[in-house]
């Protein structure tokens, strides 16, 4: 059987069931009194803002965010391109008219609101007497630090002029729609993109407790902002939530089932660990390296052939200097964990943005011969695990997995096959 294609197959439909033009279209709002402002940011919202207009039949206007790269034609909402992980004055400039756009509107006007992962960096606005260079600073400290994506959130909300629901209040009395297309464990909309529609739960305190967990301790003039106290976040109960709705057009969760059915077609037993995997990389490749070898030896819990699939979101903390990527180093993780027992095992994890970390791959494959073929090429695992460069190993094996830019991301994809 022909296991690198399936698992190749599998990616595919965990991505193909999150595209824009499938996902947006059954989630559109009815037409409105008023105008239609279509506003919003993320890896996907170009995409998505395609979708809106192919679909919507009437006039609106509006401005969505997206990264570099990730640009497609639209004719009546403008496209502008920024920098991700680490904003820039590109996504500065937008935010500002995003911002601007939704002023003055009244109860007849609808904001429809298009945000997918990576719009917490694309659409950056810092809070009264921050600078862009703190945010920048403070956006590769988190990076560095091995922070969850929640916990970097919640930091980056209360540093913000856009973000933790305050985009949504100042929309206010208009109603605000917002599509969100989720790349978050739990599906969190007060996470996607830090929430610029969505009331923020957390507090400064936490946002305090986030900076003090990882010894971040600059730069300064966030320090400063988060003691005054006053960038406080719009909470849930105040008066505009009443108008604004939130939908969750695509989820981790829907595109492990449709890789499941792929996975069955194939006569393979599907069995889905989760889609909301958190930690260390190089620690979760631990735990499902001892899942996978119970179901080599012993049939459980499940009997081969089998494939484990999950989702969620792993986090490296930098050691090493090497090119990385958290689905790279899960796989080089796993790949040394199971050397000895893995001679029927095939797996690939990637991203489905098609972006793993700051990297030009999607991710990367490993199979029964991966440490052979290492071996015989003089590639030592540990070495390369050692300098966080899981992209430099697995390119020397020509097991990268390259999709380019997908136009959506549901976080983190996983699958693991257990030949039998």
């Amino acid at each position: 059987m022909e296991y690198r294609k399936i698992l190749h197959d599998m990616f595919a439909a965990a991505i193909d069931v999150a595209k824009p033009d499938r996902c947006v279209p059954p989630h559109l709002p009815g037409r409105p009194k008023g105008r239609v402002i279509v506003v919003g940011a993320g890896k996907a919202s170009a995409a998505m803002a395609r979708a809106v207009e192919q679909h919507w039949g009437g006039d609106l206007t509006g401005l969505v965010v997206t990264r570099y790269g990730h640009a497609v034609d639209c004719e009546m909402i403008e496209i502008v391109e920024a920098s991700h992980p680490v904003p820039d004055s590109a996504g500065v400039g937008a935010a500002r008219r995003i911002l601007d756009m939704v002023q003055g509107l009244t109860s007849d006007d609808l904001v429809l609101c298009l945000m997918s992962g990576g719009g917490s960096a694309l659409m950056t606005l810092p809070a009264l007497g921050l600078t862009l260079a703190d945010k920048q600073a403070l956006n590769q400290a988190l990076l560095r630090s091995g922070a969850n994506i929640g916990e970097m959130n919640c930091v980056r909300k209360h540093i913000s002029a856009i973000k933790g629901g305050r985009l949504a209040a100042a929309a206010a009395p208009a109603r605000v729609v917002s599509l969100m297309i989720s790349d978050v464990p739990g599906d969190d909309p007060a996470v996607i993109a830090s929430g610029p529609t969505v009331p923020d739960p957390t507090s400064l305190a936490d946002a305090q407790a986030v900076l003090g967990k990882y010894g971040i301790t600059e730069p300064q003039g966030v320090l400063d902002a988060l003691a005054r106290g006053s960038s406080e976040t719009p909470k849930p109960g105040d008066s505009w939530t009443v108008r604004s709705e939130t939908i969750m057009v695509a989820t981790p969760q829907s595109s492990l089932e449709a890789a499941a059915v792929v996975a069955r077609n194939h006569g393979i037993t599907p069995l889905l660990l989760g889609d909301a995997i958190e930690g260390e990389a190089r620690e979760v490749a631990q735990v499902m390296a001892g899942i996978t070898r119970q179901c080599v030896r012993h049939g459980q819990p499940i009997l081969p052939p089998a494939v484990l699939l999950s989702g969620g979101e792993t986090t490296v903390t930098m050691r090493g200097r090497g090119r990385g990527g958290r689905n790279a180093e899960f796989l080089l993780a796993l790949a040394i964990a199971l050397e000895g027992t893995a001679n029927s095992v095939f797996a690939l994890a990637g991203d489905t943005d098609g972006i793993d970390g700051s990297e030009d791959n999607a991710g990367a494959i490993i199979t029964p011969d991966t440490m052979a073929r290492a071996a015989a090429l003089g590639l030592d695992p540990k070495k390369f695990m050692a300098n966080n460069d899981g992209y430099s190993f697995f390119e020397g094996l020509g097991d990268l997995v390259m999709t380019g830019p997908t136009l959506t991301n549901v976080n983190d994809f996983r699958a693991i096959i257990i030949c039998g």
